[in-house]
């Protein structure tokens, strides 16, 4: 790689990541991790990610995580997606964002409640040029 290159590589900021971990203690449940300011801020959704827009589903807050929590799996806990993602819209009760996972890309919003928060599937969802942009866009390391 020339100096261009690599001034270039190093300039750009990498995607910022997802997983959703399939966690079987104490009870079964999905816990989402976004990276954000070098952790990943957690929610534990009991019942798993909403498949419907028109039932949302409980996320818990729950503390924040390691960076290297993402790449984490034992025999009580898989990564049933992983990827990177997107803030599409924030504003102080919500944010929308795109989880670009393995197989596809979806628009979800958490909503604050003030006591938990609550996760929306969107009706409008990418489209199917968003997977190029994925997959144009993994990291380096996600290649080898």
């Amino acid at each position: 790689m020339s100096s261009t290159e690599s001034e270039s590589a190093e300039s750009t900021p990498a995607k910022p990541v997802f997983v959703l971990h399939d966690h079987h203690q104490p009870r079964r449940h999905l816990d989402l991790r976004l990276e954000q300011d070098g952790v990943l801020r957690s929610w534990a959704v009991p019942k798993g990610m909403p498949t419907d827009p028109g039932r949302n589903r409980l996320a818990i807050a729950v503390p924040d995580h390691d960076l290297d929590h993402a790449t984490y799996a034992d025999e009580t806990k898989l990564i049933e997606d992983n990827g990177w993602w997107e803030l599409e819209d924030r504003n102080q009760k919500r944010f929308v964002f795109v989880l670009h996972g393995r197989e596809r890309s979806t628009r979800y919003v958490l909503i604050d409640t003030g006591r938990d928060w609550l996760l929306h599937l969107t009706r409008d969802q990418p489209g199917p040029d968003q997977l190029a942009e994925r997959t144009a866009a993994r990291r380096p390391e996600e290649s080898e």
